[in-house]
This record gives C-alpha cells, structure tokens and sequence, in this order.
C-alpha cells in the first residue's frame, strides 16, 4: 500500500495562492488514480480535484478556474489561487490502485484562508 505525505498548507489572505504537495512513497506512474479532497470543520470530505493515471483531471465546481491538479512520477500537486475563506478545510491526498482499488489516504494538511 502506498504511502502519502501532504505538505504545504497554511494560512493565506483571501485572494492569496498556496501550491499543496503529495508525495507518495513509490512511483504511481501508470496505476495510480489520484485526489485532493478536503473537509470543512462539520462538514463532510469532498472531492476538489482528480486526475486518473492516464492524465484526465476533473474538478469540483466550486474550484474550476482556480485549482490546477497535476502530476510526475511520485508526486501529485494543487496549485491553488484566489483563494476563498471557504476554501478553508484540511485537504487530503488520495491514491487508488487501478487494478487492486485499493485507496490509500494522507494524514491532511491544513488551509486557512482569512484576514
């Protein structure tokens, strides 16, 4: 199983950028699908941004146009501009197996955007 270290977050001023790293502990290059999620104090985690091995990314609505996911051999990034107050959440790498579906998770890095 594959293991994920988020690096990263912090606290950044409304309309301010933050670039989150996730490094995984072997190459994920051709079978791994991976995710940032993020969860908001009460709220549930949700999906922001996914790229599957081969290169196809999806976003979350709310993040279209801000966040850019993007990936290397063992490293998957979210480069994140304009930044909202709500965008603040503990934000989680997420690492699938392609052929096992076997979801391995980061332990979160923090964002907090504000004044």
């Amino acid at each position: 199983q594959v293991q994920l270290v988020e690096s990263g977050g912090g606290l950044v001023q409304p309309g301010g950028s933050l670039r989150l790293s996730c490094t995984a502990s072997r190459s994920i290059s051709g079978i791994y699908d991976m995710g940032w999620y993020r969860q908001a104090p009460g709220k549930q985690r949700e999906l922001v941004a996914s790229i599957t091995w081969g290169g196809s990314i999806n976003y979350a609505e709310s993040v279209k146009g801000r966040f850019t996911i993007s990936r290397d051999n063992a490293k998957v990034y979210l480069q994140m501009n304009s930044l909202k107050p709500e965008d603040t959440a503990v934000y989680y790498c997420n690492a699938r197996q392609i052929y096992t579906n076997i979801v391995s998770w980061g332990q979160g890095t923090q964002v907090t955007v504000s004044a």
